[in-house]
Parts: C-alpha cells; structure tokens; sequence
C-alpha cells in the first residue's frame, strides 16, 4: 500500500477526476488543483512527492510558470514534475524529443494527453522509485 501523495494542477476537470481515480485505485493520496495559483498553495499546504501538470492553464502556458516557481524555491524544486497536455493536438506544437534546457522546460517529463491509465501509473511509479533513490533525471522526451 503506498503512502505516497501526488498533487495535480490541471484546469480540465475531466482530466483530474480521471487521473485521481486512476491513482486513488493504486492507494496513492491525491490532492488537485484547477489552476496554478490554487495548486501552489496546495503545494506550500502538503508537500508531495510527485505533481503531475497541466502546460496549458487561465492565460495560456500557465504550467511552464508554475514549473519555475517550483525549480526556484528550494523547499519544492527536488520535487519530481510530470508535465501533461494536448497542447500539440490543439496547437501543433510538439517539444521535440531531444532533452531541452531545464531553464526552458524545468520539469521531469513531458508526457502528451490522452494518457492510458496504466501509462499514466508507470511514469509515477517511475518517478517516485527514482526521487527514493536519490536520482534527479530531468527527461523530456515525449513519453511513448
């Protein structure tokens, strides 16, 4: 049974129903947020030991901020960051597969939504095994 809490900042409600579900099914403790502001008070309220992010929040490219705000403070920038968004569905951007300087994209993966449930629990499990061994690989390539 795992204790681990994963927080989610994502402005689709859809999106965060589904994922929590899929999370609170494998006995992770999940706290949500709907927008950046939101979620860093989540964040300063319980540390977690994953966030999983949406890019694409209020304005625009919200989540890139969020990510920053997080890569600078030092109570939260060890913290593993799993990027989500549709955004190359709606807008044809795609990050290339090719790592991207951490000051641009300071997050730990970049994964592209729709996410398959079980795809979703292995990025995670992944993510929690590395920051329980010490490990900090900050890898964007679009996950498969």
């Amino acid at each position: 049974m795992s204790t681990s809490s994963v927080l989610i900042v994502d402005d689709d409600p859809d999106f965060v129903a589904a994922a929590q579900a899929v999370l609170e099914r494998e006995q992770y403790r999940v706290i949500s947020a709907y927008d950046p502001n939101g979620g860093f008070a989540k964040l300063e309220e319980e540390t977690p030991d994953v966030v999983i992010l949406d890019v694409m929040m209020g304005r625009g490219a919200e989540g890139f901020v969020f990510a920053r705000q997080m890569r600078n403070d030092p109570r939260f920038d060890k913290i593993p960051v799993l990027m989500v968004t549709g955004m190359s569905e709606r807008t044809g951007f795609r990050i290339p597969g090719e790592p991207i300087h951490p000051k641009f994209l300071p997050v730990d993966e970049y994964i592209e939504k729709p996410i398959e449930p079980e795809h979703l629990l292995a990025r995670v499990r992944q993510r929690l095994a590395m920051r329980t061994a010490g490990l900090a690989q900050r890898s964007i390539a679009p996950a498969e």
